[in-house]
């Protein structure tokens, strides 16, 4: 059965738009947890947006799941993620002028810097997740350099307006995570499903792992955490 890894960045961007100390993400991912996520997701950014980097480590201290800290390849992010030892790291690109991250990382144009930064992490016993386009040569260059999983870019899929547009995307997604598999590379899928498109993926078991955010919190605005939380994990185990 698949995962859900639950992304509470949107928490933290409701507190840092007033300039508050709440709503508190750290309570979020503890609601989360209590309600079924198998693992906790924060992005902390450049620009500290939404997380910061006291959320991560409160974040560490408290939950019982697994931590996955995204970041960009920086020496600044490699530094904190080496201070705080999340379980896994998904190595993503940044654009400061982006909404959200748009697109996965281009592991064969950046591969030796990649490259480093995962075998610094991976000595320090921290697993390496890349967040990548469903691009075939992108998933062999991330397996190339000895990432431990990719997390599929699905955004392409999710927000396709047409059916041409949606079987396309989904059929490389498919591809996508079949090859990731057969190279023997945890697959993991995430960026804009929500609870209505993340049915498309049943009958695709080689994706052990969706990383879900902004669907889970705004119906988490509405219904509670918890209810947000336990009706994704119940789509998920009917996949």
């Amino acid at each position: 059965m698949a995962e859900l890894a639950v992304n509470v960045d949107h928490v933290a961007t409701l507190r840092q738009a007033r300039g508050t100390k709440y709503p508190e993400p750290v309570q979020a991912a503890l609601a989360a947890e209590t309600a079924g996520a198998d693992a906790i997701v924060v992005h902390l950014r450049e620009d500290r947006r939404h997380i910061q980097e006291r959320d991560v480590r409160l974040i560490s201290q408290t939950i019982k799941t697994r931590l996955i800290l995204e970041m960009a390849a920086t020496s600044e992010m490699l530094g904190i993620a080496l201070d705080i030892k999340p379980d896994t790291v998904t190595l993503v690109p940044e654009k400061r002028e982006e909404l959200t991250t748009q697109g996965g990382l281009d592991v064969i144009t950046h591969m030796q810097h990649i490259r480093q930064v995962v075998i610094t992490l991976k000595n320090a016993g921290i697993k390496v997740c890349i967040f990548i386009d469903p691009d075939l040569d992108q998933i062999k260059t991330a397996h190339k350099i000895n990432a431990d999983s990719i997390e599929i870019h699905t955004g392409a899929f999710c927000d396709a307006t047409t059916s041409y547009d949606r079987e396309r995307e989904y059929t490389r997604i498919v591809d996508a995570a079949k090859i990731g598999a057969r190279l023997n590379l945890g697959v993991h899928a995430g960026h804009g499903i929500c609870y209505h498109s993340i049915k498309a993926f049943k009958g695709l078991p080689e994706i052990t792992e969706y990383s879900i955010g902004h669907a889970i919190i705004s119906k988490a605005v509405m219904t509670g955490m918890d209810t947000a939380v336990r009706d994704m994990v119940q789509l998920i185990q009917n996949l």
